[in-house]
């Protein structure tokens, strides 16, 4: 609300703002006015006031009361005005500039813009933020931006300066991002060397971008999609480690703890726990050899396998079948490929001692540690 009221032919001219999103208001706030000598202008803490006369800037007044001067004097001007139609040719406005900072200002991208990803290709985004503006050049912004209107609020203005913010961001992509995949958790980083950039923007105007704000930068559905499988898919990878390593620890378990499931059993784990941490230490494998079915629990594992990686059985292959040249197991009986009968390829050794089976290359019991004969 601007106010210019006449007391004994003396103005006093102040504004206040009712709205909180009024960055210049003029007084008068249509046309010019014939401003008297000696009239007062009041400009508040948070205000400055610019005095123009005859279309000129003569000063920017900061807070407190100030006496203008100008050529009307009061009760001498009309008669003074009478060859001009009693309208005074000595004209003046005050604009009254709102030096607070305006907050929550929004930008964002109206359509998607282009973007080449190094690993997705081609791909359009969309981003969005807010911002805050503080004027600190008062005659400056009403030379640059406002010019004759009678008043500005921050909703002509947003509008603009969000399609410069969004250019800068295009630039600055452009040159720092190399993939949106990694792009979650730069967003301050991002921020802050994007309002860096944007500074001589907003000072040619006379304005100070407080503070920038990237609230989210988005691909379209299709492309999110596309992310969501691919982190699925490392996800499956993690929990097939996690189950071999689950499995290698029972078998630890088990080797350290022999009475629970008997001697023998607790030091033949032992022997096969190198082998599986090494198993489950190599880099998962987006393909396996043909597989085969552990003798123990009946699953599937990898053909190369020397282990069961759900239960831990040992699948090691000590031959081949001689007719089709498939991988045997030491319990395999008969080929699982072509059937041929596999005692004649891979002869298992019996304990002397016990009677355990053990591999045919074996030189120990894995059940007593005794010494194996010589096969026959």
């Amino acid at each position: 609300m601007a106010k210019a009221n006449n007391v004994f032919f003396l103005e006093t001219l102040e504004w206040f703002d009712s709205t909180g999103q009024t960055l210049v208001q003029r007084l008068p706030e249509h046309g010019s006015g014939e401003i008297k000598w000696g009239a007062q202008l009041i400009a508040r803490e948070s205000q400055a006031g610019v005095f123009f006369y005859n279309g000129k800037a003569i000063h920017v007044f900061g807070p407190g009361r100030h006496t203008l001067k100008t050529g009307n004097i009061p009760l001498l001007n009309k008669i003074m005005a009478v060859p001009w139609g009693l309208t005074s040719p000595l004209r003046a406005e005050v604009y009254f500039v709102n030096l607070k900072v305006f907050p929550n200002l929004k930008w964002g991208t109206r359509d998607p813009v282009a973007f080449k990803d190094s690993e997705l290709g081609l791909i359009r985004l969309r981003a969005f933020g807010m911002f805050n503006l503080r004027i600190i050049q008062p005659l400056l912004f009403i030379n640059a931006l406002l010019g004759t209107l009678g008043t500005l609020n921050t909703e002509v203005i947003e509008d603009y300066l969000g399609k410069v913010i969004v250019s800068r961001l295009n630039d600055y992509m452009g040159e720092n991002l190399d993939t949106i995949i990694n792009l979650p958790g730069q967003y301050t980083e991002w921020s802050e060397g994007l309002q860096r950039q944007l500074e001589k923007d907003f000072s040619r105007f006379g304005l100070a971008l407080t503070n920038l704000y990237i609230n989210s930068i988005t691909p379209p559905p299709e492309v999110q999609k596309a992310i969501d499988d691919r982190s699925k898919m490392g996800l499956f990878e993690d929990m097939t480690k996690l189950m071999q390593i689950k499995a290698a620890s029972a078998l630890e378990k088990a080797a350290e703890n022999p009475g629970a499931a008997g001697e023998g059993a607790g030091m033949s784990m032992g022997f096969m726990m190198p082998a599986m941490f090494s198993q489950f230490m190599q880099p998962s494998q987006a393909s396996s050899p043909a597989g085969q079915t552990c003798p123990d629990c009946s699953r599937s594992v990898p053909g190369d396998a020397g282990f069961c990686p759900y239960c831990g059985h040992q699948i090691v292959v000590v031959d081949q079948c001689g007719t089709c040249g498939k991988n045997l197991s030491a319990n395999a009986r008969f080929c699982p490929k072509c059937g041929t009968e596999a005692r004649t390829a891979a002869q298992p050794r019996f304990c002397p001692t016990c009677g355990t089976e053990n591999l045919s290359n074996a030189n120990f019991c894995n059940a007593c540690g005794d010494k194996l004969s010589l096969p026959d």
